[in-house]
């Protein structure tokens, strides 16, 4: 049995969820967002809770009800509250520049790295060294955020790189003096 999935979700006001067949509508005051389930998990709205039931018991559907739960939580935790991943480049020379939906990205190379976020996200600056991503799904914003420290991942000798703003970098002592 999935503990996950027997959780109740309680819908905030200003959210309305509905199940229609497979899918699965959340719409709030920061957006909508939509989720197909697995034929294996069943949806029920029920006054203001979410409740994810399994159709026929087995370890699959008991996998896709904790899953089908996580993600309508994180659905309605986006609609109406939203998500966002801050990042930081430390080192001489890293720096952000945001223009628009543009981010140009100065980490060490002979260029400066443009990438452009999706439509659905928001990049704000709070200084050259520190960017913020808002969006409403949280997978978007995560994969973003990631993509974005690929470009310079933190090193462990110096610290040098894009990392999360709580992200802990590991580091090595380096070589010895004889």
């Amino acid at each position: 049995m999935s503990r996950i999935g027997e959780r109740k979700l309680t819908i905030p006001e200003g959210v309305t969820v509905s199940v229609n067949g497979n899918t699965v509508n959340v719409k709030g005051p920061k957006g909508e967002l939509n989720l197909e389930v697995s034929n294996l998990i069943n949806v029920e709205v029920v006054d203001n809770t979410v409740l994810t039931k399994q159709v026929k018991a087995s370890k699959r559907a008991n996998v896709m009800q904790g899953t089908i739960n996580s993600l309508i939580n994180n659905m309605i935790i986006g609609v109406s509250q939203g998500f966002s991943k801050s990042l930081e480049a430390v080192g001489v020379g890293y720096r952000f520049n945001v223009s628009g939906n543009k981010i140009t990205i100065n980490a060490g190379y002979s260029h400066p790295v443009i990438m452009e976020a999706p439509s659905d996200l928001s990049v704000t600056s709070e200084s050259n060294t520190e960017i913020t991503i808002h969006g409403i799904d949280k997978q978007k914003v995560s994969e973003f955020a990631a993509n974005v420290r690929k470009v310079r991942v933190p090193e462990p000798y110096k610290g040098k790189g894009i990392r999360y703003k709580d992200e802990h970098v590991r580091r090595k002592e380096g070589k010895k003096a004889a």
